[in-house]
């Protein structure tokens, strides 16, 4: 599995939050303390919105805690809302093009789980992904198929929904196919406003989430930053989360 976090407020450096904490992302990226497997070193990315529309974004297959790049950037870019990932692979390439988050128009994503069974599942799933969107389509992953899954249900005018769509859609293929294996969908997508992230599982090992409000900065993150329990609420299983201007709502979707 992957870890993550999403911030949104005051304008930060990167490095605060990627590598300053005592459990910082990229502490998480050698030792997470929440995952399946601790170590995440199959790639990173991070993806921020500053001065345009769309937004940034930088990934590479290297371990994040050994990229000297990723270390100067993160203490140069400064941004209101960002988002940053560590890669552990559950079986697909370690490539450029399947690191998150991933990109398209105004939209940021990323994502911590798996479609079970995703190599007998992959065909059947890609077809109901528009031609338009497919040809945007640049890695391997179940991940960013979610993400075009998600778009070509309507995450533009409706992000709760198309989460909703989305997750149906998956069960009813893995019901269909008889496979075993869980589906796994703890994520986050943001337009550069917005961010919306859901915590799920079809069984009862859905990923952790956890989030922190504080002097109107929201942080959403995999597994804590520090040891300040008191802090950092737990995401239920099955909830989603969605903050903007107007602060923080966090309610059942599924």
């Amino acid at each position: 599995m992957c870890r993550w976090l999403a911030y949104r407020g005051t304008p930060v450096y990167l490095d605060s939050l990627v590598f300053e904490p005592e459990y910082s992302l990229v502490a998480q990226s050698l030792s997470a303390r929440q995952a399946k497997v601790p170590t995440n070193g199959d790639g990173f990315g991070v993806g921020w919105y500053a001065h345009r529309r769309v937004p940034g974004l930088f990934r590479d297959v290297l371990p994040a805690w050994n990229d000297s790049n990723l270390k100067s950037i993160a203490h140069q870019i400064r941004a209101p809302l960002f988002f940053a990932h560590v890669r552990a692979s559950t079986g697909t390439d370690t490539s450029r093009a399947n690191c998150h988050p991933f990109a398209h128009d105004r939209w940021l994503f990323m994502h911590n789980g798996q479609v079970g069974g995703w190599e007998r599942l992959r065909r059947t799933l890609e077809q109901a992904i528009p031609d338009h969107l497919y040809r945007c389509r640049r890695g391997t992953t179940d991940s960013e198929a979610l993400f075009f899954l998600l778009l070509s249900e309507g995450l533009d005018e409706d992000p709760p929904g198309a989460l909703t769509r989305v997750v149906g859609h998956v069960l009813r293929l893995v019901a269909h196919a008889g496979e075993r294996e869980p589906f796994r969908f703890t994520t986050a997508l943001t337009d550069g406003e917005r961010i919306y992230a859901l915590r799920y599982a079809s069984d009862a090992y859905a990923p952790s989430m956890y989030y922190r409000e504080q002097d109107g900065e929201l942080l959403v993150v995999s597994e804590p930053l520090d040891s300040r329990d008191d802090q950092w609420r737990a995401v239920a299983p099955a909830q989603l989360l969605c903050a903007d201007a107007g602060g923080v709502q966090v309610a059942v979707l599924l």
